[in-house]
């Protein structure tokens, strides 16, 4: 029995408990980290090289989208129903986004532009709409998907792979690690081949295919290598390594397109750039996890880490719209390395307003929601006391 499972033996994973993996809350936090980093670098951009990384900074998307399939399966249960399962999703994310949403408009929309202003758009009650019912990334339309909260998008395309999980799940949990890892593959597979479509005929009704299935690989993937560790798989993936993979290729990514332009080496990276990533992080999420099952101890399981994980999520819908308020007032800066005195700055604003939003909206709404819908399943669920006679 692994160091995963609770007392007792089960014929099938999804009758055993999973362990708590804190070191990949504490993970989270770095993917929201850098993809402040990306929207700091439009605002206040520091010179040379640095200024490319960070603007990779959107990768941390990525990393979010394979960790949601690792940890939605890794947490999977029989005794979770599917009408329990999908309450808990929403319980999860649409509070929070409304509060965000609502803390964004201001910022992100006027009645009167100002045309100086490129990131505030004319009101639309329609398009706002959409963005709160999380359906903007179905549009291939920017306006339509960067619509209200603009971190947003990111919402509606989960709520795709929330609405599946337990649909592909049903199948997946059939099989064991043999099955797990031919699907992983079989999706990494797809998922060049799509991008490759998309390089070779940007046209094509594939190339255009909504970001909500576009980036499904990237959950499944996560679904995939999850299972597969549920399972009994425990390959050696050293931490250290797939971090160090990591940082390769989001060097490679961001320096042959721009140091090799128009060449093939150039297209072919840039064009895969996020296929590359997508296998990267799935490493890396893999070792972290299976580092965590050993009993080894990690800092990214530290308490400060673990806490800024679980803020991570109200960190990453309002650190943009503190960002922006910052350029609304300042303007774009140019290049410079004096730049830096902002960076610690909004940070500390982020994580003071994300702090604030997890505790006073996050957990209170989710606990109340939960718990709504675990009293309503349980009255259901009680037998009827026959009448007396």
């Amino acid at each position: 029995m692994t160091a995963s499972m609770t007392e007792g033996v089960s014929s099938h994973p999804l009758d055993q408990r999973m362990q708590r993996l804190d070191a990949l809350t504490g993970a989270r936090w770095w993917a929201a980290f850098v993809v402040f980093l990306y929207h700091m670098n439009v605002f206040a951009p520091v010179p040379g090289i640095t200024a490319e990384v960070i603007g990779r900074g959107f990768f941390g998307v990525t990393f979010f989208f394979v960790l949601s399939g690792f940890v939605l399966t890794w947490s999977a249960s029989r005794l979770v129903s599917l009408s329990t399962f999908y309450w808990r999703r929403f319980a999860r994310i649409w509070p929070v986004h409304l509060a965000a949403t609502l803390v964004a408009i201001p910022v992100f929309y006027s009645f009167s532009p100002d045309p100086d202003q490129s990131w505030v758009k004319p009101v639309d009650v329609v398009v706002l709409l959409v963005s709160i019912l999380l359906l903007q990334a179905w549009s291939r339309d920017p306006v339509v998907i960067f619509a209200g909260n603009p971190a947003a998008w990111t919402l509606s395309v989960e709520a795709l792979f929330y609405t599946v999980h337990p649909w592909i799940g049903r199948v997946m949990h059939r099989w064991r690690v043999r099955g797990a890892l031919v699907l992983a593959l079989a999706v990494v597979s797809a998922a060049f081949a799509f991008r490759a479509i998309a390089i070779v005929a940007p046209e094509s009704l594939v190339a255009q295919l909504p970001l909500p299935l576009v980036r499904l690989s990237e959950f499944v993937i996560g679904m995939a290598l999850a299972w597969a560790v549920r399972c009994g798989w425990r390959p050696r993936v050293p931490v250290w390594a797939a971090l160090g993979l990591t940082g390769v290729v989001v060097l490679v990514v961001t320096i042959v397109p721009t140091r090799f332009d128009g060449t093939f080496s150039a297209r072919v990276v840039g064009g895969f750039s996020n296929e590359l990533i997508t296998v990267a992080c799935a490493l890396t999420i893999l070792a972290i996890a299976l580092r965590a099952l050993d009993g080894r101890p990690s800092w990214l399981a530290s308490p400060p880490l673990v806490r800024l994980g679980e803020w991570s999520y109200a960190f990453y819908l309002v650190h943009a719209t503190v960002i922006y308020i910052f350029l609304a007032t300042f303007g774009y800066q140019l290049p410079a390395w004096g730049n830096l005195v902002f960076y610690p700055l909004l940070l500390a604003l982020g994580l003071a307003a994300s702090a604030a939003l997890h505790h006073w909206v996050e957990k209170p709404v989710e606990r109340r929601m939960r718990q709504w819908k675990d009293d309503r399943s349980a009255r259901a669920e009680k037998p009827a006391i026959p009448a007396a006679a």
